[in-house]
């Protein structure tokens, strides 16, 4: 898959640099259910997952991977997905855990490293290009968060710092917002907007799996 996703994602930028709006599909990875993208006139493109809340505390990294799964039509419990990515009472140390578990079910994943904060331009429009070629061809990308008091998703406490994973199923390319399917539903806050602006400072130093 990864010379097609490098297809895919120079098509992409080419697009992004043209103008154009449309962003070519690739082919699916061999076995994967064909990916529910919902184009809407306002410019969103959304993916169709199955959302579940985060089953423990620090099964936040199991429940993104398993909402990110659900798009591919794979579908592992978060136990099953917490044993095959190391994840203990402290969460899951680190975001290429979940792109080898990501990778070894759907294909088309890699780590992306987010160490620069604030982050830097370059690593800005990478994310941005990653979120509309893997959202068009139908994998959520699954992002390790940092969030101190002060620069929070809606419903966070705002009183402590959160190290979190969350799933980012959909983008809107007229506003540049994101769409979050949050596994911890703070305060009842499950699948959200953020600014992309806000996600690209929530990454760092973590990174993502795209």
């Amino acid at each position: 898959m990864f010379t097609s996703k490098l297809a895919a994602s120079t098509a992409a930028l080419t697009l992004v640099l043209t103008g154009a709006s449309a962003i070519p599909a690739v082919a699916l990875t061999a076995g994967s259910a064909a990916p529910a993208v919902i184009v809407r006139a306002n410019g969103e493109h959304v993916l169709d997952v199955d959302y579940q809340v985060q089953e423990t505390g620090y099964w936040c990294g199991p429940a993104a991977t398993r909402i990110a799964l659900s798009a591919r039509g794979i579908y592992r419990s978060q136990a099953d997905l917490a044993a095959e990515l190391g994840t203990h009472t402290g969460g899951t140390d680190w975001i290429g855990q979940v792109t080898r578990v990501l990778s070894g079910y759907a294909g088309w994943y890699e780590t992306k490293e987010m160490p620069n904060d604030p982050p830097t331009q370059a690593q800005k429009d990478l994310l941005w290009n990653d979120i509309v070629v893997d959202i068009d061809n139908g994998y959520p990308i699954v992002a390790n968060i940092v969030a101190p008091p002060g620069n929070q998703p809606p419903g966070y406490p705002s009183d402590q710092t959160i190290y979190h994973y969350f799933t980012v199923i959909g983008y809107n390319d007229v506003d540049r917002t994101v769409l979050i399917a949050d596994p911890a539903s703070f305060s009842g806050n499950q699948i959200y907007w953020l600014t992309f602006d806000q996600l690209s400072t929530l990454i760092p130093p973590k990174g993502y799996s795209a």
